[in-house]
């Protein structure tokens, strides 16, 4: 075991009498110092970011770049300490880049398109959202994938390229959504009572919004019955609960009064909004 030791120090002894070996050891002493500093900084900036109240989104983005950014100037600088020639190594690996980036331009294009959803900003973390044909909330927007959850916690992962070159539906940007509730009324029944009788339904729930106040019309009048619609306001993240509060109050109604206003024979429930 002495012998080992006595070996080892002599290698080591021989190692550090020569200036390559300083030199690897200083640019390992950049390296390590730098990761510790880039953490540092990107820390620093989120804090700052938060301060300013910018986006979740574009704070996580810009932090993650920065922090990529400082790693790419620390490694450069190793190597320099090191006594690696930067100049020719930056033009090999500019050349390799250019390659690589023509055989990954599907993965450049979800980057292009990563950073033209975080600078035009069309959802934010936390909106509800349809994509593609896909609802969900929006969870974040990473360099390559978006990611969102449903209402039964299911997790998709979209490509950003393929969000920007599909339609895009936020159903909690403006604040405020519409309630529909599509009902059919028999030929000869009163239709200012069931109006009345709706809006006052309507009214009555706290979270119905009084401006635009709710409103009854009649959209269609077909061979067997006369097609009625009931609209009203509601806040974007209560829509879904409040749609199915009111259907089941205008149930429960309808049934106590012994009303002859029929429901549909198909509603369809809303799919829910973010929580």
């Amino acid at each position: 075991m002495e012998k080992l030791l006595r070996l080892a120090e002599g290698w080591i002894e021989e190692a550090l009498s020569h200036e390559w070996a300083w030199r690897i050891l200083i640019g390992l002493f950049v390296v390590m110092i730098g990761s510790w500093l880039a953490r540092r900084l990107s820390r620093i900036l989120d804090r700052l970011m938060q301060r300013m109240a910018v986006d979740e989104i574009l704070r996580n983005f810009l932090r993650n770049l920065a922090y990529a950014v400082c790693l790419v100037i620390i490694v450069v600088a190793a190597l320099d300490f090191a006594g690696v020639p930067t100049t020719s190594l930056l033009a090999v690996v500019g050349a390799a880049g250019l390659g690589i980036g023509l055989a990954l331009k599907d993965s450049l294009s979800n980057i292009a398109s990563g950073v033209m959803l975080i600078v035009l900003r069309p959802f934010h973390a936390g909106d509800a959202v349809q994509i593609a044909g896909l609802e969900g909330v929006v969870e974040s927007v990473r360099i390559f994938q978006t990611r969102m959850h449903t209402m039964d916690n299911r997790e998709i992962i979209l490509p950003n390229s393929q969000i920007t070159a599909s339609p895009i539906i936020n159903y909690t940007a403006r604040g405020e959504r519409r309630i529909e509730i599509p009902l059919a009324m028999a030929f000869g029944d009163d239709l200012k009572s069931l109006r009345g009788l709706l809006l006052g339904i309507a009214t009555s729930h706290p979270k119905v919004k009084a401006e635009p106040a709710p409103e009854v019309l009649v959209t269609a009048v077909g061979e067997a019955n006369v097609s009625v619609l009931l609209r009203a306001w509601v806040p974007a993240n209560d829509y879904a609960a409040v749609h199915a509060e009111l259907l089941e109050t205008i149930l429960a109604d309808f049934s106590q009064r012994r009303a002859r206003f029929p429901l549909p024979t198909q509603v369809s429930l809303p799919r829910p909004a973010a929580p």
